[in-house]
Order: C-alpha cells, then structure tokens, then sequence
C-alpha cells in the first residue's frame, strides 16, 4: 500500500511541479516547499513533507553507501526518513521515478568493453537532477513514451575500472585528469522506449563510437533525427545540456556538491 502511495504521491508532485527553466528558474528550489500543500490538497489526508518523506524512505530500511577509489571519500546514497533528500543527495532514481526503464550497461557485460565494470545493478543521481528527469519523463509520457537509463552516477572508482579496461581518451575519460561529469551524480545517457518498453528508432545503438552517434542527423533516418530531436528539446527544456559527439549524453546544468558519508 505505501508503495503505491508512493508512486501516487511522486506522480502529483510531478504533474504540478515541473515547469520549464525559463518559465520559472526558482521552479526547482521551490520544489519541496510546495510538495506538502500539494499533496494535502490532492488526497484527502493530511500529509507533511516530512511524513512523504517517510513513505518515499519506506522501501528501505537503512542506509547505503557507494563505494568508490581509495583517493576518494564514499557518498551517501539513500534518504533519510525524516527529511527531504538535499539536491547534492545521491538517491536510487526509481524511487523518485519508478515507471523509468534501467538497463545498467555497465553493470553488464553488454557493453563496449565487453566486461562487467558496476558492482551494482542500480541507477543514481544527485537528488535535484533527478527532479528535473522526473519532469522529463512526465512531459513524455503524455506522448507515449518513457525514458530509458543507459547510465547515470559512476562512482570514481568504477571510472577507473573503466579507465583500466579501456586505456583509450578517444572513448573513455581519463580519470588521471579529474573528476569526470559522470562521477558528478549529474550526467545521464538516455533514451526513449514506447509504453510497452519497445524501443525508439534512434541515431545509433548506446555507445557506437562513430559519426552517426553525434547531434548532426544528417547521416541517419529521418524518424532517428526526430525522435532525437524531441528527447533534446525537452531534457533542455528542463535544464540539461547534451554533449555534442553522443546523443544520449545529458548534463545537469547545476552542478550539485556530492554529500560525502560523514
């Protein structure tokens, strides 16, 4: 029953909470101030932000870290029962967005290197970008489509796994060189899938390092480009940014300070 309060609950705050960036730039910072009224007047009971908190912690009963390169501290990765997530928060995006497809590669062997790099199947990012992925996903459900997660938060450690496996700055960033954007909590490679989790024509399969993998569009079918087209438009609507040579790469336009465990 709290589960499906809970996905009730995240579906409300989405449909009346996400406004585009440039309609409102506060839009997101008023986010959980306006969830508690929300939510009461939605379905008849009375409901603090502190209590929705409750139902979203719910399905798990204690706190996990990720763990990452020894150079590097671990960060915390799930909420806490009695308040809101901050946004540099590192929290499990299903259950903020629980209709999201997740196809972890790397937490696979399908994926270029051909080895398994995540010790973990799930998908995260910092707390405010997944509010804004939520507004992207409600924006595209009204079209028929949910989005897909190839990848999210990579732990430095796993960076270096990567790095390790693939020595090569044309496909892999060197984590010799700093802190990559994906080790952020902030960066997403994304796609759409239909209502049933068939996929959508795109450009080029996840990872295919050649040109049909850029935003140019010219050198593929006109359904990929569109389809393409409407899954950029409204990442930015929302504040992302995509990286030009990958179609799938999306960045937080806000860089959020990770909470490391204390």
């Amino acid at each position: 029953m709290k589960r499906i309060l809970l996905s009730f609950l995240i579906l409300t705050m989405v449909l009346t909470g996400c406004t585009s960036k440039s309609e409102n730039n506060n839009s997101f910072d008023n986010f959980e101030s306006e969830t508690a009224d929300l939510v009461s007047s939605t379905i008849n009971t009375t409901t603090s932000v502190a209590e929705t908190t409750e139902l979203i912690s719910a399905t798990h009963q204690e706190n996990t870290t990720i763990s990452t390169h020894s150079a590097y501290p671990t960060y915390q990765i799930e909420t806490s029962s009695e308040t809101v997530p901050e946004d540099g928060q590192l929290v499990r995006i299903l259950d903020f967005i629980p209709d999201a497809e997740i196809d972890l590669r790397y937490a696979t062997t399908n994926n270029f290197t051909g080895t398994v790099i995540y010790d973990d199947s799930e998908a995260y990012l910092c707390y405010g970008t997944v509010k804004k992925l939520a507004c992207v996903q409600s924006e595209l459900k009204e079209m028929g489509y949910r989005i897909l997660i190839w990848d999210a938060y990579r732990s430095p450690e796993a960076q270096w796994k990567l790095w390790e496996t693939y020595p090569d700055p044309a496909f892999v960033a060197n984590p010799n060189n700093g802190i990559t954007s994906h080790s952020q909590g902030n960066t997403i490679d994304i796609s759409l899938v239909y209502e049933d989790g068939s996929l959508v024509e795109m450009p080029s399969a996840f990872d295919e390092f050649e040109a049909i993998a850029d935003r140019d569009y010219s050198d593929v079918s006109e359904t990929a480009a569109e389809n393409s087209r409407l899954l950029e438009k409204i990442m930015y609507k929302y504040g992302f940014t995509g990286y030009y040579g990958e179609w799938w790469d999306y960045s937080d336009t806000n860089q959020y300070e990770l909470i490391p465990v204390a």
